[in-house]
C-alpha cells in the first residue's frame, strides 16, 4: 500500500475525530448554558446552588438515563472539557481574588484561613482513609472540598490527582449537603445566640467554614453588609490558599508514587519508573491571575466579563464529569464518604468557633 493511499485513508479518519471532539465540546457547552439558565431560576438560587452544583448533577442525570443517546464520538468532547478546559477555568479563577482584599481583614482573616484549611485537610484526610476506610484520592477531594472551596477545589485536586470521576461527584455531593446545610443553619444559630460572636467574628466565622462562595454571601447577608463583606474577603483567602496547598499535595502524591514503584521494582526485579510530579500548572496560573487582578491591569468591565465566561467554564467542566460519573460507582463509597463529610462538617462547626474565639481574642 502507497504513503499516499494511507495518507488519503487517515485525514478523513482523523478529520472525524476531531469533529466528534469538537460536536461533544459544543454539546456540553449547550448542555451548560441550559444548566445556567436553570440555576438563575429563582426557586434555585435562593437555595445558594451555583450553576456549578447543578451541572453535576443535571450531567450525571443524563449521563445515567440518557447516555447511549450520545454519539461515542462525542466522549472525547465531554473528556477535554473535565479535563483541559477545567484547568484553564481555575487559573482563571484567580481573577476574583486581590491581595488588597485579602490584606483588609488582616492577620486575623488570614490566621483563620490558613488553620481551617490546614486542620480539616489533615483531619479529613486521616479520618476518610483510617476510619471510614476510603481510598486516598475521595477521601483528599472530600476534604479539599470542605477546607478551601467547595467544588472548585474538588475540581482542581481532581485535575493534580488524575482520579477517577465518580469520586468528585462524591466529593462534591458532600459540598452540595453540608454547605446548603450551613447556609441556612448558620444565620439561625448566629441569631439564637448561640454562636456568641459579634459580626466580625460571625464574617471570620462564616466565610472561614462555609463551603462555597454562594453559600458564604447567602448565609452572611442575613447577618449584615458588614459580616458579608468580611465573610466573603476570608472565603476568597482561602480560595489562595488553593495553590500552596495544591503544589504539597502534588509533592506528596509524587513521593508516594515513587515509594509504589520501589516496592515493586524490589519485588519483581523489574523496573518501575515512578510517574512524574504533576505540576498544577494550573495553579501558578490562578496566582499569576490573581496578581494582575490586584494590579488593575485589566478594566473592571473586561475582568467581570472574563469571571462570566469562567463561571461558564467551570460549570461546563462539572457537567461533563457529571456525564462521565456512574452511580454504581458512587453506591459503593457514598454512605462512607458522605460520613467523612459529617465528620469534616462537625469539625467545622466546633474547631472553627475554636479558631475563631482565639485568632479574635489573640490577633483581633
Amino acid at each position: 500500500m502507497s504513503t499516499a493511499h494511507l495518507t488519503a485513508s487517515a485525514t478523513p479518519a482523523g478529520s472525524s475525530s476531531t469533529r466528534g471532539q469538537l460536536n461533544g465540546i459544543l454539546f456540553v457547552a449547550l448542555f451548560a448554558a441550559a444548566v445556567t439558565r436553570i440555576a438563575s431560576i429563582p426557586a434555585i438560587a435562593g437555595l445558594g446552588l451555583s450553576p456549578l452544583i447543578v451541572g453535576i448533577v443535571a450531567g450525571a442525570i443524563y449521563g445515567n438515563a440518557l447516555r447511549d443517546g450520545m454519539p461515542e464520538s462525542w466522549a472525547a468532547g465531554v473528556n477535554f472539557s473535565a479535563r483541559k478546559l477545567l484547568r484553564i477555568a481555575v487559573a482563571f479563577f484567580g481573577l476574583r481574588v486581590s491581595l488588597q482584599e485579602i490584606a483588609q481583614v488582616g492577620l486575623p482573616g488570614l490566621a483563620e484561613s490558613v488553620l481551617i484549611v490546614v486542620s480539616t485537610l489533615v483531619i479529613g484526610t486521616w479520618a476518610g482513609m483510617k476510619i471510614m476506610k476510603l481510598d486516598r484520592d475521595t477521601a483528599l477531594l472530600t476534604a479539599a472540598g470542605s477546607a478551601i472551596c467547595g467544588a472548585a477545589a474538588v475540581l482542581a485536586f481532581e485535575s493534580t490527582l488524575q482520579s477517577k470521576p465518580h469520586k468528585s461527584a462524591m466529593a462534591v455531593g458532600s459540598v452540595v449537603l453540608f454547605g446548603t446545610l450551613s447556609m441556612f443553619l448558620y444565620p439561625v444559630l448566629f441569631k439564637a445566640g448561640w454562636l456568641h460572636l459579634d459580626t466580625v467574628g460571625a464574617g471570620l466565622f462564616f466565610g472561614g467554614t462555609i463551603h462555597e462562595v454562594a453559600q458564604v454571601v447567602g448565609a452572611a447577608s442575613n447577618v449584615s453588609p458588614e459580616a458579608t463583606h468580611i465573610a466573603t474577603i476570608v472565603k476568597m483567602t482561602r480560595v489562595m490558599l488553593l495553590v500552596p496547598v495544591l503544589l504539597v499535595v502534588g509533592l506528596w502524591v509524587n513521593r508516594s508514587a515513587r515509594s509504589v514503584a520501589t516496592a515493586a521494582t524490589a519485588e519483581d526485579g523489574k523496573h518501575h519508573a515512578p510517574r512524574k510530579l504533576a505540576i498544577p500548572w494550573f495553579a501558578l496560573g490562578f496566582l499569576a491571575f490573581v496578581v494582575i487582578n490586584s494590579l488593575h491591569v485589566l478594566p473592571e468591565s473586561a475582568t467581570s466579563t472574563l469571571n462570566m465566561l469562567d463561571t461558564f467554564a467551570l460549570t461546563m467542566a462539572m457537567t461533563a464529569l457529571g456525564i462521565e460519573t456512574r452511580i454504581a460507582q458512587i453506591r459503593q463509597a457514598g454512605p462512607r464518604a458522605l460520613t467523612t463529610g459529617f465528620i469534616l462538617y462537625v469539625w467545622l462547626i466546633a474547631g472553627g468557633l475554636g479558631i475563631t474565639w482565639t485568632v479574635q481574642h489573640l490577633l483581633g
